[in-house]
This record gives C-alpha cells, structure tokens and sequence, in this order.
C-alpha cells in the first residue's frame, strides 16, 4: 500500500476516494524511565527513551491506519498527517489520519 503526505500518488491517478481513516494508539511513560529521562533532561541532550517511545507510536498508529485502509480495499492513502494530544498526567495519544483511495490500473 503506499502512503504518502501529499494529495497524489504520482503516476497513478485516483479513481475512488473511499474516505478517512485513521489509527491511533495511547502510550504512556513508566515510572523509572520518567525518572531517568528526568536527569538526562537536567544535564542535556537527547531524551532517547522517549524518542523510542514515540516512534513506536507513530509506527503502530501508521500500521493500524493502514489496516483500516485495506479493509475499505484501497490501494493508497493519501494527505496523511499525524496528531498529537495528552490524554492524562503521563500519557499521550498519537493519531494517524488520511483519505484512502483506490487508484486507475
């Protein structure tokens, strides 16, 4: 399937537009590493365990947007986007949305 942030897929030409999708997931920080990502943020640098945290996110959200795209049968989505919101003290939603399409053969 190919996914893309623009509102084409170059080459290819729409033929149906199947609606939005979209997939999300919920993530949470843990106790020891809030702790640890803590002290790392008083000295500087990279918070990699959050950073890990949020890519992964990302790539389960993509992959459950993806899902849902299959099931309308699309062949692609397009404009896709992401958002972010805090959800409670600690966790934060990522949201994945765009249009599924079917394309010409």
């Amino acid at each position: 399937m190919h996914i893309t942030t623009t509102d084409r897929v170059e080459g290819q030409k729409i033929k149906e537009d199947l609606g939005i999708v979209k997939g999300n997931t919920v993530r949470a920080k843990n106790a020891f590493r809030d702790w640890t990502q803590g002290v790392r943020n008083f000295f500087g640098g990279e918070l990699k365990s959050y950073s890990s945290l949020f890519t992964d996110a990302r790539e389960e959200a993509l992959e459950r947007m993806e899902q849902q795209a299959q099931e309308k049968g699309a062949d692609a989505v397009v404009n896709v986007r992401f958002q972010t919101s805090k959800i409670a003290k600690g966790g934060s939603e990522i949201l994945a949305y765009g249009t599924a399409v079917k394309l010409e053969d």
